[in-house]
């Protein structure tokens, strides 16, 4: 596995941390898809700017590339050797959400870019709590969709994630 996709069900899910425990592991570089879609402020990049970033990154003979932004999916499946889909409860996601606002209150995570300090509002919350089950739905139906050409892992709880890393050592 040279070129992974890191996503998941929701936000909240451990995308992030996850990919970066693999980055580690597997001495590949990391690319948080937060931190090419935000500018400063929370601005979004334009539509142009944040498929032309990804379109760099997949060329390169190595990436693990975390986010969903369903979007631009077509720029990156078709370079991956390998999915990791994490799908966590609903709950679990909301309450990382809310414990990683807490913990993060004034900072920009590393997973972030710069100028985009943690926030939380209602229009987010309400986002995953009414995309939560379709996303689910149209996740599964990817990856299921890419196991016929690609290696596909499906973690949905810690024991999964931490046979998953052990594997990758």
């Amino acid at each position: 596995m040279k070129k992974i996709i890191v996503m998941g069900v929701s936000a909240g899910a451990g995308k992030s941390t996850l990919a970066k425990k693999m980055g580690s592991i597997l001495n590949i570089p990391v690319y948080h898809l937060d931190t090419l879609y935000w500018r400063p402020g929370w601005v979004e990049a334009s539509p142009d700017e944040f498929c032309t970033a990804q379109e760099e990154i997949v060329q390169q003979s190595e990436w693990i590339i975390e986010g969903n932004y369903s979007s631009t999916f077509e720029v990156r499946f078709p370079h991956a050797d390998a999915i990791v889909y994490i799908e966590k409860p609903l709950l679990v996601c909301l309450y990382r959400v809310v414990k990683r606002r807490i913990q993060n209150h004034r900072k920009t995570r590393s997973d972030m870019a710069p100028g985009c300090e943690e926030k939380l509002d209602w229009a987010f919350i309400k986002f995953i709590l009414t995309t939560y089950a379709n996303r689910k739905k149209i996740m599964a139906e990817h990856c299921e969709k890419f196991k016929k050409t690609k290696k596909v892992f499906i973690l949905r709880n810690k024991r999964d994630i931490e046979s998953f890393l052990e594997e990758l050592d």
